[in-house]
């Protein structure tokens, strides 16, 4: 692949992760300001994560089935944007719920697929994975700062007018600009067949076990990504500051992509050892975050997203590579999407707000649980990973 190309790649990365920049920390925000509760927030995020046990299958089956990769990118993107337009114009929980819903699957969906377009290329020239994935998380960084500002100056109609055009954007640029990386060497798998190599999968004990513990991990992160925002706001923590310890999490999860995990790989360290060093910093993290900790404490805190999140994504990433056969590893990835971010993430955040409710920061001690059986399931990968080595 040419430089050109993959520097089309890194851009793709980027543009995704501006709208996940601005919709993570601060889409709390935008609900909370249009009066609904803590539940009824909860319930709008969660639902399209649990609904990828159905919408993540059906996507990816319908995804494979065009010419080009970049094609149902550009067409999730674009449903995406109009669905999110739509949200800002509507109101009420039951309309804001099917806009969200709509929205949020599509853009759900755009990032597995990225991320399979990534492997591919990657393997074929050669370059780390993480890499371009680390331009999506520079983007990220930015966004988190600008729109915190914006949203302190402005309000948090900002929200839902910025994650729009960001949708716009991916769109704009996976039609025009993405290589055109074909989605078959030859002729197409039929649908049904991908299906049925999905259930071989899940019939797969440690393949299972891996996603849980991988999945485990970042569905812990759901109670910050709903909440943290409303907690800090609550502790006179304003929306520019947390624009700023999100921002700051994200350049140690930078940090890690372009300089760590590439100095492991080349010292031969395997995910293995990662994977248990994503869940302690878990672990201690979510459990010092449910003391509500004062704002010079929230800065080591955050500096743990480095290991709570990319050092447990790009271990992930490789471990189902090394546990699965070639001819699987599109299903593989999707399936550690779908059930990683997308069922154990929704029914973390389906609980958080109810936590959120009734105990505030407490909540946090529920993902910190989490983590900690996610601790128990890597201890159990050690031996099958040890001879895959």
């Amino acid at each position: 692949m040419s430089p050109s190309a993959r520097s089309r790649v890194a851009l793709q990365y980027a543009l995704m992760f501006i709208g996940t920049g601005v919709s993570l920390p601060y889409a709390g925000l935008w609900m909370r300001s249009q009066g609904l509760s803590g539940a009824e927030i909860g319930v709008i995020l969660a639902v399209p994560m649990l609904a990828r046990l159905v919408t993540g299958p059906a996507i990816a089956v319908w995804a494979d089935g065009f010419r080009y990769r970049r094609t149902p990118i550009a067409l999730l993107a674009a449903m995406s944007a109009l669905a999110y337009g739509t949200a800002g114009l509507v109101d009420g929980f039951a309309a804001w719920a099917v806009t969200w819903f709509i929205a949020a699957t599509g853009v759900a969906a755009i990032i597995p697929l990225t991320d399979v377009l990534n492997l591919r290329l990657s393997r074929k020239e050669g370059f780390a994975f993480a890499v371009p994935r680390g331009f999506g998380s520079a983007a990220f960084f930015v966004t988190n700062i600008v729109v915190g500002f914006i949203v302190r100056a402005t309000g948090a109609e900002v929200v839902i007018i910025g994650v729009t055009l960001a949708c716009a954007g991916i769109a704009l640029a996976a039609w025009r600009m993405l290589p055109p990386e074909p989605v078959h060497d030859g002729a197409p798998v039929l649908g049904w067949d991908r299906f049925r190599g999905m259930g071989r999968l899940l019939k797969n004990p440690v393949v299972v076990t891996a996603i849980l513990a991988i999945g485990l991990v970042q569905a812990a992160h759901g109670f910050y990504y709903g909440f943290s925002a409303i907690l800090w706001r609550a502790q006179g923590v304003e929306a520019d500051m947390t624009g700023l310890l999100w921002a700051f999490a994200v350049v140690v999860e930078i940090s890690f992509m372009w300089v760590i995990d590439p100095w492991r790989r080349r010292r031969g360290i395997g995910p293995w050892p990662i994977l248990m060093i994503a869940s302690g910093a878990a672990v201690v993290r979510w459990a010092f975050m449910s003391a509500s900790p004062p704002l010079w404490a929230l800065w080591p805190l955050q500096a743990l997203h480095a290991l709570s999140f990319a050092a447990n994504f790009l271990a992930g990433v490789e471990v189902i590579e090394k546990l699965v056969p070639r001819d699987s590893q599109t299903a593989a990835q999707t399936l550690n999407s779908m059930l990683s971010a997308g069922v154990l993430m929704g029914l973390a955040t389906l609980a958080s707000g109810p936590l959120y409710d009734a105990f505030g920061a407490g909540g946090y001690l529920a993902m910190t649980g989490m983590a900690a059986v996610s601790l128990l399931a890597n201890l159990l990968l050690r031996p099958v990973l040890s001879r895959t080595a």
